[in-house]
């Protein structure tokens, strides 16, 4: 579907041919990012993996999140953090069980400390502060830009009043991820830290790169971190709690399956989440109704292509509608329904080769963070489930609110509020890996 968009020529792909065209056959000529103010200013000169144009300096970032920062080793090494951290949740739901509990509050909180623990490590005197404002600049960068649609319009950017919000926030991110780099580099060669942060400022030091880094760079970097990984991460575990709820029986299913699993054990951690088949076909399912960013982050065409018949020029803006694509009936039986089977013993995954199936993705701008955000959805659910029954306030599922907040990602439009019942006991030996 080709729309124009004030000036901006844009064309938006929904469906699964056309989207493996775009992000595989011809993914090189669409891996370009279209220029966007708001990713000028917040991301220094759009600097960060997200939003930096297609090149050199773009392909080593990638390189670095997947061979050092996000690596399969790298995440696992994580582990003691998330569980930790999931525990904390599972412990304060425990002083609360029988009250209600704005779920959708506490769970933003958790993947909020455990990027932030992850990000800078253990200890970060302004951590708080980073977050609050994280989610401040979030919410104002998901708003729309009109002067993105007008780019040779200048006046726009300054009666829109959004260029002076993003510059304000822009200057109170700068100040404050300023001193947590300070502190980083005073103990860098002297505390071995395992942290994203310490892993940039190594790489920046050893002056091995062929783009090297400068600390706004690395500033880019760590602003991607969290605004693509906070939100995501605690709307996917909402909005699977809300499915189930709404569907007792996946429900029953998938608690009956994380207590099998865990129950001789007596307590949950991930070395138990492979045997969780049930429970990953939820979060597909999940992911395939409710895709975090239902628009992926938007590409533009660098030479004039043909797809399908249609050229399309140089410098078109291009769409992929994810959400769509999830829903097509022409590949999905009953694709508004959440049924969860349809994952059960099928080899379709969201890693990018099934393109039916794109919550993440696909190719060269494949978000680099999905194994990050799938371990802590997945660890979250099962504890979730493993130590509480769950009940809604009014005990009334004809009351529960599924509808989707308007934003650039899925998110409830009112909070998760539910009342969490104990089943099994939380660990109290010191000796667990938590």
């Amino acid at each position: 579907m080709h729309l124009q968009l004030g000036e901006v020529s844009t064309i938006v792909v929904s469906s699964p041919e056309v989207a493996k065209d775009v992000l595989k056959t011809y993914d090189a000529i669409f891996a370009q990012r279209p220029h966007q103010i708001g990713a000028e200013i917040m991301c220094y000169g759009s600097t960060d993996i997200a939003t930096a144009p297609y090149g050199g300096y773009w392909k080593q970032l990638r390189r670095i999140c997947s061979q050092e920062l996000l690596s399969n080793t790298r995440v696992r090494s994580f582990r003691s953090i998330r569980e930790a951290e999931v525990l904390n949740l599972v412990r304060f739901i425990e002083t609360n069980t029988g009250s209600c509990v704005n779920l959708s509050e506490k769970l933003a909180c958790m993947t909020s400390v455990i990027i932030a623990r992850t990000a800078f490590g253990e200890k970060c005197k302004d951590q708080k502060e980073f977050i609050s404002l994280i989610k401040k600049l979030v919410k104002v960068s998901q708003r729309l830009a009109i002067f993105d649609l007008f780019p040779s319009r200048k006046w726009l950017h300054v009666i829109s009043g959004k260029t002076p919000r993003l510059e304000k926030l822009h200057k109170k991110y700068d100040v404050i991820i300023g001193n947590i780099i300070t502190e980083a580099e005073k103990n860098i060669g002297e505390v071995e830290v395992n942290s994203l942060l310490s892993v940039l400022l190594n790489l920046k030091n050893q002056g091995a790169l062929e783009y090297p880094l400068t600390i706004d760079n690395i500033k880019a970097v760590m602003l991607d971190m969290f605004a693509a990984g906070t939100d995501t991460s605690s709307a996917v575990i909402e909005w699977a709690m809300s499915e189930m709820l709404e569907n007792p029986k996946v429900m029953n299913t998938a608690r009956e399956e994380v207590r099998r699993v865990c129950g001789s054990k007596g307590y949950m951690n991930e070395e138990s989440l492979e045997e969780l088949k049930y429970l990953k076909a939820v979060i597909k399912e999940t992911l395939r109704l409710h895709t975090p960013g239902p628009l992926l982050l938007p590409r533009e065409c660098r030479e004039s292509c043909e797809v399908k018949g249609y050229t399309i020029p140089a410098g078109t803006k291009v769409m992929v509608n994810a959400w769509a694509i999830g829903r097509d009936p022409d590949y999905w039986n009953d694709p508004d329904k959440f049924y969860p089977e349809r994952f059960m013993n099928s080899q379709i995954d969201y890693k990018g080769s099934h393109h039916e199936f794109i919550p993440f993705g696909a190719g060269r701008r494949m978000c680099p963070g999905m194994s990050f955000g799938t371990n802590i959805i997945e660890l979250c659910l099962a504890q979730l489930l493993y130590y509480f029954n769950w009940e809604l306030p009014n005990g009334n599922k004809e009351n529960l609110e599924m509808t989707e907040a308007l934003g650039a990602f899925s998110r409830r439009k009112t909070d998760l509020v539910l009342v969490p019942i104990s089943y099994n006991p939380l660990p109290i030996s010191s000796n667990l890996k938590f």
